[in-house]
């Protein structure tokens, strides 16, 4: 069978972001334009500044920028971080290690405590590594889904890490923000970053910081060094009546949050919560009874994304490749020293069951046509018997 792609009528995407939008976002996206000022705009601004903290579980403002994710997770550094400071970035990933370039970019006195991809962050070396360093760094950046392993960190035994040495901490949740709970406020942590194409169901485009009172204080110390970024400036917009902005929102967008945020707030969290665990059940179990090994640890939190060791004897690199141009289905190969050694199956966002099904599908005819063993219908079969014993195919609502 020839390797061109083909344009294929239905497209199934299964990627950590960007990640499906439902139809009721798209279309509210295709009406017209509002201006930024006008009345019926303001009102979607301030819905959506006021559902924002359901989702991050907090009382916090959380402060809004056009930006991807990168950008919010910038705006912690550009506010916390002034040359020389020390900071402490803990990683187990790719995306871990952007919180290093970031403090690397803006002078920070830099640890970073570095764990092996497929590894989660344990609480016990990074406290270690910080009494270390001596003097408590001025903040420490951690990451919850690290979404080029599928590891999910225990943000809550961070977080009282972080206490222990009076610094604040930095989450980006960008990935696992809707997907696996976080409690900012429960747990203590003070600033959570998160993005709006994952499972906030929206474009890339929009970029959160929940910031707590004592973050924003810390950033007070320092003014300066930032403008766009600036948390006391975009604070004060958002804080007025009406809310405003200090820039130009990306109206659009907001206009599609505003309906996914509804979505959500519909499906309820805690249901959202159980979607995502039983959509992740299922991919684990069909990866398994292909035969194939799972990466990283055996972790039931873990329902952002499952990833899957490939076989030795295949040309890993392909198997994404076939999957997209001759089956239709589009998910995520490893990176950096990863690539070709594993597949993403991303979960976070508007999918559901037989989503879960097609994909595993097409990953068992891609492994087949490369000259893998694996038997038709055997994760697809797997998947099917879990959602059989929880007695329903999740769905998400709307």
């Amino acid at each position: 069978m020839p390797d061109s792609p083909k344009i294929f009528a239905k497209q199934y995407m299964l990627t950590a972001g960007p990640t499906p939008l439902p139809p009721r976002v798209s279309q509210v996206m295709a009406e017209p334009i509002l201006y930024h000022r006008a009345p019926a705009f303001v009102e979607v601004y301030r819905r959506v500044l006021e559902r924002l903290p359901e989702v991050f579980r907090t009382a916090n403002q959380v402060l809004c920028f056009a930006a991807s994710g990168s950008g919010a997770m910038e705006s912690a550094v550009a506010n916390l971080i002034a040359p020389g400071d020390r900071a402490v970035v803990a990683s187990c990933g790719k995306f871990g290690t952007r919180w290093a370039e970031l403090c690397e970019a803006y002078g920070a006195q830099l640890d970073h405590v570095a764990f092996e991809w497929g590894e989660r962050v344990d609480p016990e070396r990074l406290d270690a590594a910080i009494s270390a360093g001596g003097e408590p760094p001025r903040a420490i950046f951690v990451t919850q889904s690290e979404t080029s392993t599928g590891v999910v960190n225990d943000v809550r035994a961070l977080a009282e890490v972080a206490r222990a040495h009076g610094s604040p901490l930095c989450v980006d949740a960008i990935s696992g923000l809707g997907a696996v709970d976080l409690h900012q406020d429960e747990w203590g942590v003070d600033v959570v970053i998160g993005g709006s194409q994952k499972s906030l169901m929206c474009p890339p485009g929009l970029a959160f910081a929940s910031v707590s009172e004592r973050a924003l204080a810390v950033a007070s110390e320092r003014p300066g060094r930032r403008l766009y970024f600036d948390w006391q400036r975009t604070a004060e917009g958002q804080g007025q009546e009406p809310p405003n902005s200090a820039f130009t929102p990306a109206v659009t967008l907001f206009m599609g949050l505003d309906v996914a945020l509804e979505m959500i707030r519909d499906e309820g969290l805690d249901q959202i919560f159980a979607r995502h665990a039983l959509l992740a059940r299922a991919a684990r179990a069909g990866v398994e009874a292909m035969g194939l090994e799972r990466f990283g640890p055996d972790d039931p939190d873990a329902n952002v994304v499952t990833v899957a060791r490939l076989p030795e004897e295949i040309d890993g690199a392909r198997v994404p490749k076939l999957m997209r141009d001759r089956y239709g289905v589009t998910v995520a190969g490893g990176q950096a020293h990863l690539k070709g050694k594993i597949v993403r199956i991303a979960h976070c966002g508007y999918y559901g069951g037989f989503d879960i099904v097609v994909a595993l599908s097409a990953l068992e005819m891609a492994l087949r046509d490369l000259g893998a063993e694996v038997d038709a219908g055997a994760g697809a079969g797997a998947a099917q018997r879990v959602f059989a014993e929880s007695g329903a195919v999740p769905q998400p609502v709307g």
